[in-house]
């Protein structure tokens, strides 16, 4: 049931932003392993890789994994799974040969890669869609006097508009408190994938067909964007320190 998806989540400054979330709370043992593996090679850099990588046959197989569709008012668990792999499948098949002794180094240095661009995609709400309208990418929008479509401008309109580098995004995070980290680290990846429908549900609720979104629309939901970032490098970091800390 799942549809291949035109646009990438977040866009490059995004999932930046979320890399370097993350790495800024990875543990001192959690830090050496990972630069050890990526070859020094940061958490913001690796994370659009899932990206860079689309425009090659030899990945094509994985495109499936940066999103996962399912219809409103149903739950991933309940839904119909796609044969050929979705981003809770991605991200576990990631967490499955990052934690294996029996890989090797290329191979977790790519999963790991691609780890680090799925949780970005799982935060982006439009990458926990519908397959209708292939998770926003059918559903034509203007962002002020541009036509463009919903998924492009939660991938990159509001986070270029609002015109931070992704370590400005990342300096200027909400202050969280251990008790609100350990919050958010709370639960399993099919909870956190039913906590970004219910915000893609928002969206789809308050922005129709043809809609142009401009100021009121950032007003709205780019509180949302910041903290989707940041949720996604929090989680991140946890995943990491797990298996490497």
């Amino acid at each position: 049931m799942a549809a291949v998806h035109a646009a990438d989540a977040w866009g490059a400054t995004g999932h930046r932003a979320t890399g370097e979330i993350a790495e800024r709370m990875l543990t001192k043992k959690a830090k050496r392993a990972i630069e050890k593996l990526l070859d020094g090679e940061s958490l913001a850099i690796a994370s659009t890789y899932g990206d860079d990588i689309k425009s090659d046959e030899r990945y094509r197989s994985y495109s499936p994994w940066h999103y996962v569709n399912f219809p409103f008012g149903s739950t991933y668990d309940e839904s119909e799974k796609s044969e050929k792999g979705d981003l809770v499948q991605g991200i576990k098949k990631c967490l499955e040969v990052l934690k294996s002794e029996a890989t090797t180094k290329s191979d977790r240095q790519f999963h790991l890669k691609l780890l680090i661009h799925f949780i970005g995609d799982l935060h982006q709400p439009l990458h926990v869609g519908i397959q209708e309208d292939r998770g926003g990418n059918r559903r034509q929008v203007r962002w002020f006097d541009d036509g463009t479509n919903l998924h492009r401008v939660w991938d990159s309109h509001m986070i270029d508009f609002y015109d931070m580098s992704y370590t400005e995004l990342a300096d200027n995070a909400a202050k969280l408190s251990k008790a609100q980290v350990e919050q958010l680290q709370a639960g399993s990846i099919t909870d956190w994938v039913m906590e970004s429908r219910a915000l893609c549900m928002d969206v789809y609720e308050h922005t129709e067909p043809g809609q142009k979104l401009s100021f009121d629309y950032m007003y709205r939901y780019f509180g949302s964007v910041r903290e989707q970032l940041q949720k996604g490098g929090v989680r991140l970091a946890f995943l990491l320190n797990e298996i490497y800390g």
